[in-house]
């Protein structure tokens, strides 16, 4: 299964000028910062950061010893240029290559004692794989931990940036989201006068699950210039059954792979057996490599152009002069 879980977490507010819960004000500065696209972080004081919790970090000084919990997150971190800030990411961190030689701290279940070992002064996490014993732990150690997990496809570039200000490197990420940004623009400038093609992305296959409004997957199969068959669901990842697929009817069925993570093989091949579907009938079961889509990190844009190439290939043909 792709490796997006969602888990209940329990928050609690920290004490000693670690954490505090944000207040009314600092949420509408948030939501400013997501819809101009610039960093909310520009509307508090200068070394204070509010997280995807609506938590506030105050920091004296920019961390120099980080802990990943998270593929994308690590991704993000060597792509604003730390290396040796780097001292433990989970066992799917595998890119950039580096990070394989990194310590490991584990992945849904972090090793507290590793975790600790090494000395962190900033522990960034998407909030599915923070415990609440973990954060008790933390809290207690006075580790400040920071949890950046973009529920949105146009947050993702702004949180690069409000990583890159913890970090002091405002330079490099704002040149990353400016770089993830133009590229976005230019695919959505491909897509304007594409007609709408019905997809279905296989999040997983026993029990099928796919994605679904509030997810930001949903919102880049609409980039890409496809229509999300579970659009009208109620949840982010919704669980689909096979009459509702064939009602629907995708024209292109889409199956993350890779190594960790992704669709098997075997499992794709059982899709051929429902003849009825137009993506069948018309051979448009596409595979995807998962860690490009299912990281929210600087490579999603990558994840969106394949997705888009997929979708509407015709868009991407560089015209012939006569």
């Amino acid at each position: 299964m792709a490796a997006i879980l969602l888990v209940v977490f329990v928050a609690g507010a920290w004490s000693e000028g670690s954490f505090a819960l944000a207040d009314e004000a600092d949420v509408t500065r948030r939501q400013q910062g997501i819809l101009t696209g610039m960093p909310f972080m520009a509307h508090i004081t200068p070394r204070t950061f509010v997280d995807d919790l609506g938590r506030k970090l105050y920091l004296a000084k920019a961390p120099t010893r980080i802990v990943s919990l998270a593929p994308s997150i690590t991704e993000i971190l060597y792509a604003i240029g730390l290396n040796d800030e780097i001292v433990g990411v989970t066992e799917f961190c595998d890119y950039p290559p580096e990070a394989k030689q990194k310590p490991k701290i584990g992945y849904a279940q972090p090793n507290i004692e590793a975790i600790v070992t090494l000395e962190p002064d900033l522990v960034l996490a998407p909030r599915a794989f923070l415990r609440a014993d973990l954060l008790a732990k933390l809290e207690q150690l006075k580790i400040p931990t920071f949890v950046v997990d973009p529920e949105s496809f146009e947050e993702i570039p702004s949180r690069i940036q409000t990583v890159g200000r913890i970090l002091n490197r405002s330079s490099a990420a704002d040149g990353v989201a400016m770089a993830m940004r133009q590229r976005i623009a230019a695919i959505q400038g491909k897509m304007e006068a594409a007609a709408r093609v019905r997809v279905l992305y296989v999040l997983n296959s026993q029990p099928l699950i796919t994605v679904g409004p509030g997810s930001y997957l949903d919102q880049v199969i609409n980039v890409a210039g496809g229509f999300n068959i579970a659009s009208q669901t109620s949840v982010p990842y919704p669980h689909l059954n096979m009459e509702a697929v064939l009602k629907e009817d995708p024209e292109i069925i889409i199956f993350p792979i890779g190594k960790a993570e992704g669709i098997p093989l075997s499992e794709q091949q059982q899709w051929l057996r429902w003849t009825s579907l137009s993506a069948v009938k018309q051979g448009r079961l596409h595979q995807i490599p998962a860690d490009v889509l299912n990281r929210p990190g600087p490579r999603i844009v990558e994840g969106l152009e394949a997705l888009a190439r997929i979708i509407h290939p015709e868009a991407f043909t560089a015209s012939v002069a006569p």
